[in-house]
């Protein structure tokens, strides 16, 4: 049973909306995990969360959210991991009530945000359904399954600017690697950026695997959502879902979310109208047999695991996004070269200390869009409180999101494909441009706002 939450939460969570309501039209103005920037707040003030999904990365996504507000609902479509999220200390505490079906977080009126960690073909109608809802979202990458997804869920942030949205691309709050290159790159401390290696590594390979009695416990037919209803295979469910491209994109979205953003972040072409211009898609193997795009078989793993696809950047930047390098981004300019990744940044400008002092408190907090250094979900809860854009915002997330889904196109016919950033659409090839969105099965369409 839904129950009322204290008047000054609700003054809390609405003290920001001023400065989040000013951002409109898709402007972006220009690993830490600690409780400090909000440690002043009295008990009443912490916001009600709902966490819907509570699998491996929704539990610490949860346990993370439990720093900063009070989760009142987790909901997952397999009751195992909703029961294990409730009685766990950390996120339910043996209070929280548990759903099947997210509908029932969005219409409690005492849940304030929302953490979304579920499959990613179901990211973005449940995110567009908790801005209308009036929640501010939490939701982990990739944010969306198709290009068409994108425009929709960024109509919706556009209509809903009172909502805070965080996409869960912590490495945008790692300070020493990766905001180091970006500031980097934007001081200009490695010249005229010409190449740029995205490192993603390659999907796994397997099948087939055989169809199985769905567990008692799993919904399928809700888990499935808009995608074609298929016989259950565990290998298509849960975590390995990422490995078939009717729920996601392989590691082109998977890891591409995370590296590629950061890549057109230091570019600066993560605003509206940016991105590449020709993506070539040629350099790119699948595990199983395809046709028109589309795999022949459907009982294994069919995203692409062996490919160098590569995007063609205004001024003639390359970006090659590959399985072969390793996993990181390697940055070229006329001045010096630099590689950074989750363990390591490296080069001749870092062991020579080019940016020694180029690297200000300052420019972290423009990078952090005006808001001190802090932990990627302190960030959040932050702008929730006094407005503004956090650092791993929906609106350049969305761009990044546009080249991953463009890559995967392309490497799916085999071929250079043309993209207008200006107009975000494909030109000249109507069967590539038919990927860019598909048919949502009746009862889980994606509103459109």
């Amino acid at each position: 049973m839904a129950t009322s939450r204290p008047q000054s939460r609700r003054h809390f969570l609405r003290a920001g909306s001023t400065g989040a309501a000013a951002i409109t039209g898709g402007f972006v103005p220009t690993f830490a995990s600690t409780s400090a920037a909000l440690a002043n707040l009295a008990a009443n003030d912490r916001p009600g969360i709902g966490c819907i999904g509570t699998g491996s990365m929704g539990t610490g996504d949860a346990h993370q959210h439990a720093t900063f507000g009070d989760i009142l609902a987790v909901c997952d479509v397999d009751d195992r991991h909703a029961q294990r999220a409730k009685h766990d200390e950390r996120i339910g505490k043996g209070k929280a009530d548990a759903y099947r079906d997210y509908r029932r977080v969005l219409e409690r009126p005492d849940i304030d945000v929302v953490s979304i960690v579920t499959p990613d073909h179901w990211h973005v109608k449940i995110a567009i359904e908790a801005l209308q809802a009036g929640k501010h979202v939490f939701c982990q990458k990739p944010l969306s399954l198709t290009l068409e997804e994108n425009r929709l869920v960024r109509a919706a942030a556009e209509k809903h600017p009172k909502q805070q949205f965080l996409i869960g691309t912590q490495q945008r709050s790692d300070k020493d690697r990766f905001l180091r290159a970006v500031n980097l790159v934007h001081k200009g401390l490695l010249g005229d950026i010409k190449k740029v290696t995205v490192g993603i590594n390659g999907s796994p390979t397997g099948g087939p695997f055989p169809v199985a009695d769905v567990p008692k416990e799993l919904d399928w037919e809700m888990w499935q959502g808009q995608a074609s209803a298929v016989p259950y295979r565990e290998k298509r469910c849960h975590y390995e879902f990422r490995w078939w491209y009717e729920y996601s994109g392989g590691k082109f979205t998977d890891w591409g979310a995370h590296h590629v953003d950061i890549a057109q972040w230091a570019l600066r072409e993560d605003a509206l109208g940016k991105g590449p211009l020709k993506i070539d898609g040629t350099d790119a193997k699948h595990p199983v047999p395809f046709k028109d795009g589309y795999p022949a078989a459907d009982d294994s793993y069919n995203t692409s695991h062996d490919f160098a696809v590569k995007c063609t950047f205004p001024g003639g930047v390359e970006m090659v996004i590959d399985s072969r390098s390793d996993n990181g981004i390697l940055f070229e300019g006329t001045k010096g070269r630099i590689f950074v990744n989750r363990e390591k940044i490296t080069g001749k400008p870092i062991e020579e200390g080019w940016d020694k002092d180029a690297f200000t408190d300052a420019d972290v907090v423009a990078l952090y869009k005006g808001k001190p250094f802090e932990g990627h979900k302190q960030n959040f809860y932050r702008c929730i409180r006094e407005g503004g854009l956090p650092v791993s915002d929906l609106f350049s997330h969305v761009i990044a999101m546009n080249t991953c889904h463009l890559s995967a196109i392309a490497a799916r016919l085999g071929r250079t494909i043309t993209w207008d950033p200006k107009t975000e659409t494909i030109v000249g090839d109507e069967q590539a441009a038919a990927f860019a969105k598909r048919t949502q099965r009746a009862g889980y369409e994606i509103p459109r706002v």
